[in-house]
């Protein structure tokens, strides 16, 4: 029954990255703790390496749909990999309660603005 959650999971976290072009891990990291059973640590350490594969074949399909901003894409390209390996050496740093709080804090956010 796990692998059929976990492959739920990893259907509908695609799905949404690639309808949407994002969401991934807004939908991995909560399932794999309240679905999975996994740690808060261990759920966004997962999520990260999940989001690689998900986000190159949408990537793939969008590029090859639409004209896309090259020098856009490698200027964030680059940020994003700075920001992702500053991220990833600060995870092991914070409790699991404060990641949890500031991941939280995150989705209102995004929600927030995605209605305003």
């Amino acid at each position: 029954m796990k692998n059929i959650k976990t492959a739920l999971l990893g259907i509908i976290s695609g799905l949404a990255n690639g309808l949407f072009g994002a969401g991934g891990g807004s939908i991995i990291v909560p399932g794999m703790q309240k679905l999975l059973g996994i740690d808060q640590h261990k759920t966004h350490a997962t999520a990260i390496a999940v989001i690689l594969p998900l986000t190159v074949v949408s990537a793939i399909i969008y590029l090859n749909m639409a004209k896309a901003p090259w020098a856009v894409i490698l200027w964030v390209s680059i940020g994003g990999a700075l920001g992702g390996f500053i991220g990833a050496r600060l995870l092991n740093k914070i409790s699991g309660n404060l990641l949890h709080k500031i991941f939280g804090a995150f989705m209102i956010v995004a929600a927030l603005r995605m209605i305003f």
